[in-house]
């Protein structure tokens, strides 16, 4: 049995941008996860198309009920391949990742086709598919199903990075992040609250004076 995914994407950059965006993704603020990155092979074919392997390393937090069934000292980081064929005489980029460790627990694997989109040639299309599987008897159902919903989640994470590194490559302020934005309101919040507090004791100040200069007069 296996988790099927099946997604489309689109960035608002062209194919170009994108392509070159593609290898500059990290880091960016929506990928700590993301490790290492590594090139292992590099070529172009006859026909002007560039293959290429990268080796990459990011953290693989398990579920807790996960943990149980690994030694406490199994690697909380998984290795993954990806391998991508670039065509730019079509404009196409594809690309295959899948997991090499851990592969008892979950294997993910990942095809994405990045291709102009038909609607307009200005913007970038991703079409995206995932299987994830397990092999762990007895839960692996709950496996597949954890890691369908963290794939989606990446998913999520991996767009927003995207749109980050295209906004600096283009010279444009990235958006803020989600932590960023409640940092701010977080510091707004303080220094609202601190010019209540003074305003309160600054009116209470004042109270206390009029009530003194009445009782003083009422004495009088």
């Amino acid at each position: 049995m296996v988790k099927y995914f099946l997604g489309q994407s689109v960035l608002r950059s062209s194919w170009d941008q994108v392509f070159a965006a593609f290898w500059q993704r990290y880091p960016n603020p929506y990928s700590k996860h993301v490790l290492t990155e590594d090139i292992v092979h590099r070529e172009v074919t006859p026909d002007q198309k560039l293959l290429s392997r990268r080796l990459l390393t990011k953290t693989n937090r398990m579920p807790r009920w996960a943990e149980r069934f690994f030694p406490a000292n199994v690697a909380h980081s998984v290795y993954i391949l990806e391998d991508s064929i670039v065509d730019p005489q079509n404009q196409t980029m594809t690309t295959f990742t899948w997991n090499i460790n851990h592969a008892r627990l979950m294997v993910v694997e990942e095809r994405c086709v990045y291709c102009v989109n038909p609607e307009n040639s200005g913007w970038t299309e991703i079409r995206r598919e995932a299987w994830v599987s397990s092999s762990l008897f007895g839960v692996s159902r709950a496996v597949q199903e954890f890691g369908l919903a963290r794939f989606k989640s990446n998913v999520t994470k991996t767009i927003k990075g995207f749109e980050y590194i295209l906004a600096k490559l283009q010279g444009e302020a990235p958006s803020k992040t989600l932590v960023e934005t409640a940092k701010e309101a977080t510091e707004k919040a303080k220094e609202t609250a601190l010019a209540a507090t003074e305003k309160a004791k600054d009116l209470a100040s004042k109270a206390a004076t009029k009530k003194q200069q009445q009782q003083q007069q009422h004495y009088v």
